[in-house]
């Protein structure tokens, strides 16, 4: 449904008056002080309810003009918790116009419905792609969970359906939202640190082995459709570490902590560096170190991706075994850092939030999901766009097509190819889906 379509209280007032007969009309059509009357209301569903995706839901739920009315996952106990958040929210404001919040196991469900104006995706990886597309080819705006899909292939079509079905998208990296790595690269924008030689990025380190019985082999549990939670990743034999969280350590089905953290820390490298739409043009991974016993995870767990961009800048994308988690920028003047916890910056006084850095004011929001719901109204850009998000983490993709062909990679930012290998662009697009499902969708 077309945002612009919807009843708005002054068109329904309207259309009221111009009726001859007397009409009585609910209170609750025209909302509440606070709280705006239901035609005016963004209404939203949740595909994806573990963890992450239930903190998605509140978020967004405790917005004024957010109605959530639906819950998807295909694990049966986490859709009724879900759906039980969002009854005792409703209840709770005694809103008298709530009609209930409808659960669903498949996602294809949810997007088809027409009162469903966008829809938070927060699946595991290896679900991005489809579950969102299947949203936007519905009509729906997304606010979906980074990485933004699990193989780089699947991220260059994403791009293209966004733009194709003109929707509006924010990924879940939300510390574009906050303070510290607003001002951080904001001063870095500026040129305050002067020309910047170095960045590096520090990410967490990722599992080198599994608890022991970890790797038992058991029946998925009841509550769970475990064919479908696999959908287009191999299907591999249950373990309950190859699910709920634990999935991303596994490469069939995540990144490793390398993709599962590179949207937030490399976003924010690459806002100060002015390269949202850029990237590296060479990348190599060093030092990379992989679980001895693979059975149930795979993914590597100390890593170092050393790229060179324009103007000989260094970024440096590795584990905090070797740099502090977050963003350093290394100028000819000094350097600033931004992490959760804090910002820094080699002179305190660019820090402090009365300093001015300099004319180049960057996007600013202070609320990742409310900027989102201004925006799904507005129909202008949010604050991390799908292309933006595309570009932040295609350096990991990069790093992991390096390690796998066990050499340094000559990238074309603009043109997304790599330099004179046609093989290893063909190897890097590649997407393989398990039956039934296919790529595009």
């Amino acid at each position: 449904m077309k945002i612009i379509n919807r009843l708005t209280r002054r068109q329904f007032i309207g259309a009221a008056a111009a009726v001859a007969a007397p009409t009585i009309v609910p209170a609750s059509v025209f909302g509440k002080p606070g709280r705006p009357a239901p035609a005016d209301r963004i209404t939203m569903g949740l595909i994806g309810s573990g963890g992450q995706g239930m903190a998605d839901m509140k978020r967004h739920m405790e917005l004024a003009d957010v109605q959530m009315v639906a819950v998807c996952d295909v694990d049966a106990a986490h859709a009724e918790s879900a759906k039980k958040i969002v009854d005792d929210y409703y209840t709770k404001k005694k809103e008298a116009d709530y009609k209930g919040c409808t659960v669903f196991k498949d996602f294809r469900e949810l997007c088809a419905r027409k009162d469903i104006d966008a829809v938070i995706v927060a699946t595991p990886d290896h679900w991005h792609y489809l579950t969102a597309v299947e949203a936007i080819r519905n009509k729906k705006d997304v606010y979906g969970e980074k990485p933004i899909t699990h193989v780089y292939g699947e991220a260059k079509q994403l791009v293209q359906e966004v733009k194709k079905h003109e929707r509006i998208w924010q990924t879940g990296s939300q510390q574009r939202s906050e303070f510290n790595f607003h001002r951080g690269a904001e001063l870095v924008r500026n040129g305050i640190i002067g020309k910047v030689k170095e960045v590096e990025v520090g990410l967490p380190q990722g599992r080198s082995g599994h608890a022991k019985g970890a790797d038992k082999i058991t029946d998925p549990p009841a509550n769970l459709d475990y064919d479908l939670w696999c959908g287009p990743a191999p299907k591999l034999p249950y373990m309950a570490k190859r699910v709920h969280f634990d999935w991303r350590w596994n490469l069939a089905t995540g990144g490793g902590q390398l993709l599962d953290w590179i949207c937030h820390h490399n976003d924010i490298a690459h806002w100060g560096l002015d390269e949202d739409l850029g990237g590296p043009l060479e990348i190599e991974a060093v030092d990379w170190k992989w679980p001895e016993d693979k059975t149930v995870f795979d993914a590597p767990y100390e890593y170092k991706v050393v790229s060179t961009y324009a103007k000989g800048i260094k970024v440096t994308i590795m584990s905090n075994n070797f740099v502090p988690m977050g963003t350093k920028w290394i100028g000819e003047n000094g350097w600033v850092y931004s992490d959760r916890s804090k910002i820094d910056a080699s002179n305190k006084e660019w820090i402090k939030k009365e300093f001015d850095p300099g004319p180049v004011k960057l996007y600013e929001s202070r609320h990742h999901q409310k900027n989102f719901i201004e925006c799904v109204k507005s129909r202008k850009p949010t604050i991390c766009p799908v292309e933006t998000s595309h570009h932040s983490i295609t350096p990991g993709h990069l790093g992991y097509l390096s390690a796998k062909l066990n050499k340094k990679i000559k990238w074309d930012p603009k043109a997304e190819v790599v330099v004179g290998d046609e093989e290893a662009t063909k190897l890097l697009n590649k997407v393989e889906y398990r039956e039934p499902w296919k790529f595009p969708g």
